[in-house]
């Protein structure tokens, strides 16, 4: 049964609407302005309001306003039943958001007809609004569910390249912390601010791990060689970068449309092997043409491969390899980038500690 809220401050109109509508109705009936705002707010809510005008303190005009107000009674229809009878006084209501209105005196067939009629549209209101938060909430849960595929996926394709690449081990997991923190770091910096955006940033770290998804295409001779490459065999090692661009755009070509992470990830793959001075490859890119995502991955890249221990080479004390950090900056890597590493030097170790625990020792000679 509906609940009905009737407010007029003349008790002897209170008396006949509680007496015409409560057989149909769980009637509630209050005397002024406070008191209707009080029980609208109060358990069980009614279902509709049927108001009067002309009250003094609050007149109706008010207590809808304050009804509107009140995200608990915003929804809540409201019918002014009032002995105005002008098209000013109707227009101002209507302006306001009344649902309808009922002239005095009342006739009780158009009153409770047009109880009846709002009444009905509520609970159409109510009924849409409830299946509209159960399909949002279907809609967020594959949502959520797709989002995990995806993670999922990624983090499989980037595996490709690690079952190729034993000695990469947690490779994935700590370039991802690094970009993540040099992004952070630098969101706020006018030279990256436009681009890394809170979204940008979780497409960023997203992509990530599919920076060296062209090992894949690297022949097993020259990817798990036990010692340094030759000056024929770096020539191939180094199209990796553009097999992991073209492996990634093709990827995107057969989605038939655009999709975020993948047009990031396509631009680390391509790019990540660039330098600030424009000595680096594919393309010999420089300064700010290079994409700031790639120049993120690039010192993650680097200085995760300074540390990592290989075949022919150990991995680097620390201090070594923060040397050689802080030596490329404004040659190999951006400036800013190299500053936002050393502002965040503390939880790149941190991070390097975190995930060296339990690593497989490296098995062979894999290149960066």
């Amino acid at each position: 049964m509906a609940t009905l809220l009737i407010v007029d401050d003349a008790p002897e109109n209170l008396s006949v609407l509680s007496g015409l509508l409560s057989p149909l109705y769980r009637v509630r009936a209050v005397n002024s302005g406070q008191r209707a705002l009080q029980a609208a707010a109060s358990q069980p809510r009614p279902d509709l309001i049927l108001l009067d005008v002309m009250m003094p303190e609050m007149d109706g005009y008010q207590v809808l306003s304050q009804l509107q107000a009140n995200p608990a009674t915003a929804d809540i229809p409201v019918i002014f039943v009032t002995a105005l009878d002008s098209s000013g006084a109707e227009e101002r209501g209507l302006a306001l958001g009344v649902a309808d209105y009922i002239t005095k005196p009342i006739r009780p067939s158009i009153v409770l007809a047009r109880v009846r009629a709002q009444i009905e549209l509520k609970a159409a209101r109510d009924l849409l609004r409830d299946h509209n938060r159960s399909l949002q909430r279907e809609i967020d849960r594959r949502m959520a569910e797709n989002l995990q595929i995806q993670d999922v996926s990624i983090r499989a394709l980037g595996r490709l390249a690690e079952i190729r690449d034993p000695e990469t081990g947690n490779h994935l997991r700590r370039t991802q912390g690094y970009v993540r923190t040099l992004a952070m770091q630098l969101r706020f910096h006018p030279r990256f601010a436009a681009f890394l955006t809170a979204h940008n940033i979780e497409v960023l770290v997203k992509s990530a791990p599919l920076h060296d998804i062209g090992k894949v295409g690297i022949p097993d001779h020259i990817l798990l060689k036990p010692g340094q490459l030759t000056a024929d065999e770096w020539v191939i090692m180094k199209t990796h970068s553009r097999l992991g661009y073209l492996a990634i755009e093709q990827a995107e070509q057969d989605a038939e449309h655009r999709i975020e992470f993948l047009s990031m990830a396509k631009e680390i793959a391509h790019y990540h092997h660039e330098k600030w001075d424009g000595s680096g490859y594919p393309d010999g890119l420089a300064g700010d043409v290079i994409p700031i995502s790639a120049r993120l991955m690039a010192l993650a890249d680097v200085f995760d491969a300074l540390l990592a221990h290989r075949v022919y080479k150990a991995g680097l004390p620390v201090e070594e390899a923060l040397q050689i950090i802080r030596g490329g900056r404004g040659c190999h890597f951006d400036p800013d980038v190299v500053d936002a590493f050393f502002a965040r030097q503390n939880v790149f170790l941190a991070i390097a500690a975190q995930h060296a625990a339990g690593e497989t020792p490296p098995t062979s000679g894999a290149k960066s």
